[in-house]
């Protein structure tokens, strides 16, 4: 016998923005379950699935959780992903989010990173919305706040992320 918890599943997809840029998505989703977990659990747990099961279409350089071994992308003589030397300027973010980054020092995407939520919330004039707003762009690179970068920032950063910005 199958047991089955969700009661109820739809979606909805709306036309959304961010900053500048009106050609996103949103996707809205409507979950009821039988109460043995919660709706969000329900998500939780289907996007670990789903994620586990598109693993091998996703691209090594785009992994932060998952370097490869092999000197060839950079992981082993970095020590970390060449996704953290790019600026963070080149990410589709909004002006006052930029801003805000800039105003803090935050340069390059390793900085950004080891920063916390509630570091990025004390920063002037940045709120949830922008939150929400980094959050998002560093999701999509498998990266959150709050990491740990070992070495960072390399004292040849400059050099290292134009190096690493001609391969890309």
């Amino acid at each position: 016998m199958l047991y089955i918890v969700l009661s109820i599943v739809s979606y909805k997809v709306e036309n959304s923005r961010v900053g500048q840029v009106t050609d996103k998505d949103k996707l809205i989703l409507s979950v009821e379950t039988d109460g043995t977990i919660s709706p969000s659990q329900a998500v939780d747990s289907a996007a670990r699935i789903l994620q586990e099961q598109l693993q091998p279409f996703i691209s090594s350089d785009v992994s932060y959780k998952k370097p490869q071994a092999s000197s060839s992308n950079g992981y082993r003589d970095l020590g970390y992903d060449p996704i953290l030397l790019r600026k963070v300027d080149e990410r589709e973010l909004s002006v006052r989010s930029h801003n805000c980054l800039k105003n803090e020092n935050i340069t390059y995407i390793g900085d950004l990173v080891q920063r916390t939520e509630s570091e990025m919330l004390r920063t002037a004039n940045f709120g949830r919305k922008s939150l929400n707003e980094i959050k998002a762009v560093l999701n999509n690179f498998g990266l959150s706040l709050g990491m740990d970068v070992p070495n960072w920032p390399p004292k040849n950063i400059d050099e290292l992320a134009k190096q690493h910005t001609d391969e890309d």
